[in-house]
């Protein structure tokens, strides 16, 4: 199990998807009076004069990454039926893929759920650990994909 490649790849996708929930800040918008911040809990208001919290608005985005962190560690106790963790790989990796879409058209046209003027767009770290995991699901699906193929190659010759 460990000696394989895709758990090498999926732990490092676990890894990031874990910094990613737990605290990082995907991105925000600054507007003249308020601060605006975007993480995985929902959407934070802060005044710039004082940082205080002016207001709150929560969306599930942090279900979508720790049911994508659980699968992962779901992929990896599968070692042995590579069957299945062939198809939990796929599935990772399209639910991935999509979150990474929305995240992506959230930073891009996110001022616009806010109902106020943005002047500056900051991206924060979350969104580059959300996008750095990424190639390791695709990664970690070839791996599984080799071995699968070794493993079809070996029943051949029996």
């Amino acid at each position: 199990m460990i000696q394989r490649i895709q758990t090498l790849y999926l732990s490092l996708a676990i890894i990031f998807l874990a910094l990613v929930t737990f605290g990082s800040n995907l991105f925000s918008f600054l507007s003249d009076t308020s601060r605006f911040v975007f993480s995985t809990y929902g959407i934070t208001e802060y005044s710039l004069e004082n940082e205080a919290v002016l207001g709150t608005s929560n969306f599930p985005f942090y279900l979508g990454t720790g049911a994508i962190i659980l699968l992962c560690f779901l992929c990896i106790m599968s070692y042995k039926n590579l069957k299945r963790q062939f198809k939990l790989g796929r599935l990772i990796f399209g639910l991935y893929f999509l979150m990474l879409i929305v995240v992506i058209l959230l930073s891009i046209y996110g001022d616009q759920l806010i109902d106020a003027q943005t002047k500056v767009r900051e991206n924060g770290l979350g969104l580059f650990l959300f996008i750095a995991g990424f190639p390791f699901t695709f990664l970690a699906n070839t791996g599984i994909k080799r071995d699968k193929q070794l493993i079809d190659s070996l029943d051949r010759l029996r």
